[in-house]
């Protein structure tokens, strides 16, 4: 076991923190007494899964495949939203490599996308169990096995529907905080990475200036002070603190319907069955939109096809970029798994999947909150009416959004940590974290590939 606190290392990745609102948290600024905060220029698309890949890997989406938080599998014809497995990041993380360096140093990973079947020590991240009477059982992927088990005997369940949608709160993080506690006690990992996703809610349904945003700041302030003190006691003293935000949600008024463009030109069909309308992945263009990116796939990348999709999304209000082939390549994002088109959106303005004209076409899915059915992201699951028991079909509702490629100051996020000197330069990108992280465990990338 290490000896000195400066062999562990606790990074914490936070969806939506501002500078702005860093000024606002007492603890978050004892967590960085000493240390320094910085710009961090999140790199496109500025979304959840490739940036946390982003981090870990320190390679863009080209190399690791993550281009959304979704995938298209086009061998078997599936959209999968928010579950795939750890093994769809095609390149080694920063628990591999750690791993490799010193067979001594241990990882732990808690709560971030594509953490299932990692190769980290130890693991937490929900999966719940699906019952063939439709009904859900809560439950959490764990390394060791039997750790869920002993984490419910002393904390409960993990509260899964506090964690997305609209019954989300502190609640959720508050047990992630709580379980990383108790697995710092158990087990002091030296590299620590710890996802918190309270700011994301409040600022995607009302505005990320809004009151309710606001107040979802202070809440995770109060909890990071619990996770501070609960991890000193852990580590017998201060471990490194390295702080990073994931994306910035900026204020949107506009929303964009790829797929009821693409139907409208012909291309996009649709399956009519008893309960609805269901979007036809085989059509010769069809969009998966994710925040403010949005994948337009192509059937056999028919040079003509992608030249009309092209015409038909230039010059459209709120489209900032069109682009296809190699154009890609501009993001790194010339990836197999991404669409022949991809397009961007201005920082006002979202993506929404819908497809059908009328709403009484829409699927039953369109109206609950189903987030692995849907083909796209869809922020209307916050506006769950407990009286219909359902979702309004009504996108304008929806006040922040992420992901554009950032060219304003406005959408950058901070990076922080609570030793001087560690940062390469200023501003830092998400991928930057992740030599930062290796040059704490004196490694580097020579010799990666």
């Amino acid at each position: 076991m290490a000896e000195k606190l400066d062999d562990y290392l606790i990074l914490i990745s936070v969806a939506n923190l501002r500078e702005k609102d860093v000024a606002r948290m007492e603890n978050l600024k004892e967590m960085m007494a000493g240390g320094e905060i910085v710009d961090l220029i999140p790199s496109f698309p500025a979304l959840t899964c490739p940036v946390q890949a982003n981090m870990t890997t320190g390679r863009p989406p080209k190399r690791h495949g993550i281009i959304a938080n979704g995938i298209y599998w086009r061998d078997r014809d599936e959209v999968e939203m928010w579950t795939s497995p750890n093994d769809c990041i095609e390149v080694p993380q920063l628990w591999d490599l750690l791993y490799h360096h010193e067979r001594g140093l241990t990882s732990a990973i808690w709560f971030p996308q594509h953490a299932k079947e990692a190769g980290a020590d130890f693991i937490c991240t929900p999966a719940p169990i699906h019952n063939p009477d439709g009904s859900e059982t809560m439950w959490c992927y764990t390394r060791p096995e039997n750790l869920y088990g002993e984490l419910r005997q002393k904390l409960g369940d993990f509260p899964l529907h506090r964690y997305w949608g609209p019954l989300a709160n502190i609640e959720s993080t508050r047990w992630i905080v709580e379980s990383a506690i108790e697995l710092a006690k158990a087990a002091r990992p030296n590299l620590f990475y710890i996802y918190l996703p309270h700011l994301d809610y409040a600022a995607q349904k009302d505005g990320p200036d809004s009151v309710a945003a606001g107040k979802a700041v202070l809440e995770l302030d109060e909890v990071l002070g619990q996770l501070m003190n609960g991890l000193r006691d852990a580590y017998d003293g201060d471990p490194c603190w390295l702080i990073a935000g994931e994306y910035a949600i900026t204020p949107v008024e506009r929303v964009i319907y790829p797929n009821r463009i693409l139907r409208e030109a012909g291309l996009l069909s649709v399956r009519e069955e008893r309960d609805g309308e269901y979007l036809d992945t085989t059509s010769a263009a069809w969009a998966l939109a994710d925040h403010q990116i949005a994948h337009v796939f192509v059937r056999d990348g028919e040079p003509e096809i992608i030249d009309r999709v092209m015409r038909l999304f230039q010059g459209l209000p709120g489209i900032d970029e069109v682009l296809a082939g190699e154009q890609r390549s501009k993001y790194h994002m010339d990836h197999p798994r991404s669409g022949e088109v991809i397009l961007t959106a201005q920082p006002d303005t979202w993506f929404a999947y819908y497809y059908w004209f009328e709403d009484h076409k829409a699927p039953p899915f369109a109206r609950k909150v189903d987030i692995h059915r849907k083909p796209g992201y869809d922020p209307v699951e916050l506006f769950f009416d407990p009286a219909t028991r359902g979702i309004p079909l009504k996108p304008e509702l929806v006040h922040g959004s992420h992901g554009a490629p950032v060219r304003e100051r406005f959408q950058r996020t901070v990076a922080i940590s609570s030793r001087p000197g560690v940062f390469p330069r200023e501003p830092v990108t998400d991928t930057d974290i992740f030599h930062v992280v290796l040059k704490h465990f004196g490694m580097t990338m020579d010799g990666l590939a």
